[in-house]
């Protein structure tokens, strides 16, 4: 796909806004418009041939057909041979045109309309790929608050910022540039870029990213990037440069047809000069050779790989899985080794309370009651992991009073009579308190975030904090170790304790922790290098330039960001990790059924032409054995649309 320069080149600024409604987008898309057209004129040339229509009417109804849905690939053929190439579309409308010539023009016209979809399909997909990388940039706010030297507030865009400029982030507002904080403390939601579950605390000399949330701390920051530099303009450049640079992929019969259409175009010629020039007639010479380039034309071929194809990507579609071309659906089976994003994907993404830890003396409902009635009032995740599992145990939580939220430190609130601090191990004195502390410091270093409790001023105990894994994450690593023979890698912008947790549960040896979306990328390339066909699942914004840089990218579909959704190559659309190694098997199960078909294809092919090269085809046997071939091959590929091919799939991964 060929793309133009990425805009955060220069500087970030929203776009325009993009139509919403579906129907628009299509319509705004002249491949759509044609295709529709084509399809019409086909459906209504069709239907007049049926009820007995004057054939005048429902031959011109076909030639419009021909018109409206040929002209396209027809112009990219010419321009195609211009550079001397012959683009297998080219052949496709010369055999249309010689099915037309000797009276088969509702095959020329369903020869049409297949291209011409065709075509149509890739636009919307790729149109809809740039719209979500410019949708992108929304993310950096369009103005922020600048502060002068002397502290007066000025409200400017955030294109116009400049490395030196010192900025006020309020709570609740987005973070226009990259900059460092020279005062304040806050926690910021940076999950658009590291895709950690939780918000981050920042104080004095910490990094902040433009398009991150701030919480409910006041931030003064320096910008120390220009616009066009942050970390989310690279990423959106990084999307750009790995869908420019990532090779037109074919399926590869397509490879084949090009030699092959070549061929068939010389011997159709030499069929019929040759014979005139040694006086044979015009007429019969004529008819031969366009016999000839029927019964030889690829349409049996082009039938062969599609349907199983499609039928696959039909079946995978009622289970769950949006596989967005024929041409991915074929090159999954090429799968050797496959990279996950943690938060999100292998994790559910939503904090819980995994653990808890009470003090002697105090009981674990106790030290969680506590514990929700002072965090009742906050809206921090952490805040919710703890309500929800409070909830799941039935407590009642008591009302709090005087609740007050310190950024990066926690929560403060009169419970029951006593005032309860939940927050940060960092507010623990280690001289007194070096026990607590201990318990806090084993569950960060398991990769937990840790909550201590405490009431008057007397630790009370530990909460630990976790992302739930998956259910089904550790079945699908050790199905996806046996479908490509490699074990999964794990590539996640969370901090190593977390990330070894995580693939510890999930059966995981390779892991690459706080990777920023760059590193992410590099990665995948290294893989690549080491000559591995790399299949990575994502879901958030920061996975995006990996996704379109990996061999294929498969993005969760419940809470994916559209930037992931529209990277991506495959959609998993209820978030069911389990049907990704069966989508690869399945992919698999296409590809010998592909075979097959080209088999039976080239066996009839071979047959039809050398029976008019060395004796006498008749034109309606000749069409009949052409036709007969398509239709075979069609309805061998149907056979993965029934629901048994994906149990066979499930089954064979289970053996």
């Amino acid at each position: 796909m060929t793309t133009s320069p990425p805009a955060a080149a220069t500087a970030i600024r929203p776009p325009s806004p993009a139509p919403r409604r579906l129907p628009a987008r299509l319509w705004a898309l002249p491949e759509i418009r044609w295709a529709a057209l084509a399809t019409v004129l086909f459906a209504a040339g069709g239907l007049a041939q049926l009820a007995g229509v004057p054939s005048p009417v429902w031959w011109t109804l076909y030639l419009a057909c021909y018109a409206t849905g040929g002209w396209e690939p027809a112009l990219a053929g010419l321009r195609a041979l211009r550079a001397r190439t012959l683009d297998v579309d080219l052949l496709m409308i010369v055999a249309a045109l010689g099915a037309a010539s000797i009276g088969q023009v509702f095959d020329g016209a369903l020869l049409i309309v297949i291209f011409a979809t065709s075509g149509a399909l890739e636009a919307f997909a790729t149109a809809r790929t740039a719209d979500s990388v410019r949708a992108l940039l929304d993310l950096a706010p369009d103005r922020a608050t600048r502060v002068d030297a002397d502290g007066a507030e000025t409200v400017v865009d955030t294109a116009d910022l400049h490395v030196g400029d010192v900025i006020r982030v309020r709570p609740g507002e987005r973070i226009g540039a990259d900059a460092v904080v020279l005062d304040g403390a806050s926690e910021v939601d940076q999950a658009t870029i590291t895709g950690e579950p939780l918000p981050v605390a920042k104080t004095t000399g910490d990094e902040v990213f433009a398009g991150t949330l701030n919480g409910t701390g006041v931030l003064l920051a320096r910008v120390h990037r220009e616009a066009g530099e942050s970390v989310i303009a690279r990423i959106v450049a990084l999307v750009e440069e790995a869908s420019a640079t990532k090779a037109r992929t074919q399926l590869f019969i397509e490879k084949v047809e090009q030699r092959y259409s070549v061929g068939v175009v010389a011997a159709t010629l030499a069929l019929f000069i040759v014979p005139l020039l040694f006086g044979a007639d015009l007429q019969s010479t004529l008819l031969r050779a366009m016999t000839f380039m029927i019964v030889a034309s690829p349409c049996a071929v082009v039938l062969a790989t599609m349907p199983p194809l499609l039928s696959a990507i039909a079946l995978a579609g009622r289970h769950g899985v949006l596989i967005k071309s024929a041409v991915v659906m074929e090159q999954l089976a090429d799968t050797t080794v496959v990279a996950f994003d943690k938060t999100g994907t292998l994790t559910e993404g939503t904090p819980r309370v995994a653990e808890i830890h009470p003090v002697a003396g105090v009981s674990a409902e106790e030290l969680l009651r506590l514990a929700a009635g002072a965090e009742h009032a906050s809206e921090h995740p952490v805040a919710a992991a703890i309500l929800a599992a409070a909830r799941d145990r039935h407590l009642a939580i008591p009302a709090a009073a005087d609740f007050t939220s310190t950024p990066g430190c926690g929560v403060r609130a009169i419970v029951d009579g006593r005032l309860v601090e939940v927050g940060s191990p960092a507010v623990l004195d280690e001289g007194r308190h070096g026990e607590i502390r201990s318990v806090a410091s084993t569950v960060q270093a398991a990769g937990g975030t840790a909550v201590v409790v405490t009431a008057d001023g007397v630790p009370a105990g530990v909460l630990a904090v976790t992302d739930r894994i998956r259910p089904a994450a550790r079945d699908t690593v050790t199905a996806l170790t046996a479908v490509t023979g490699t074990s999964p890698v794990l590539l996640t912008g969370d901090n190593r304790g977390a990330a070894g947790r995580l693939a510890a549960e999930a059966g995981i040896t390779d892991v690459h922790a706080g990777l920023l979306p760059a590193d992410k990328v590099q990665r995948v390339r290294t893989l690549q290098h080491d000559g591995r066909r790399v299949l990575l699942v994502g879901d958030g914004v920061n996975d995006a330039p990996a996704l379109a840089a990996a061999d294929l990218g498969v993005a969760m579909g419940r809470h994916g960001s559209d930037l992931a959704l529209h990277s991506a190559d495959a959609v998993l659309v209820r978030d069911d990790l389990t049907a990704l190694p069966a989508v690869i098997a399945l992919s698999r199960r296409a590809r010998r059924l592909v075979t097959a078909n080209l088999v039976i294809a080239g066996t009839f092919i071979t047959v039809l032409v050398a029976w008019d090269l060395f004796g006498h085809l008749p034109l309606p046997l000749g069409v009949a054995g052409h036709e007969g071939s398509t239709v075979l091959v069609g309805l061998n590929g149907l056979r993965l649309l029934a629901d048994a091919a994906w149990r066979r799939a499930l089954s064979g991964l289970a053996s």
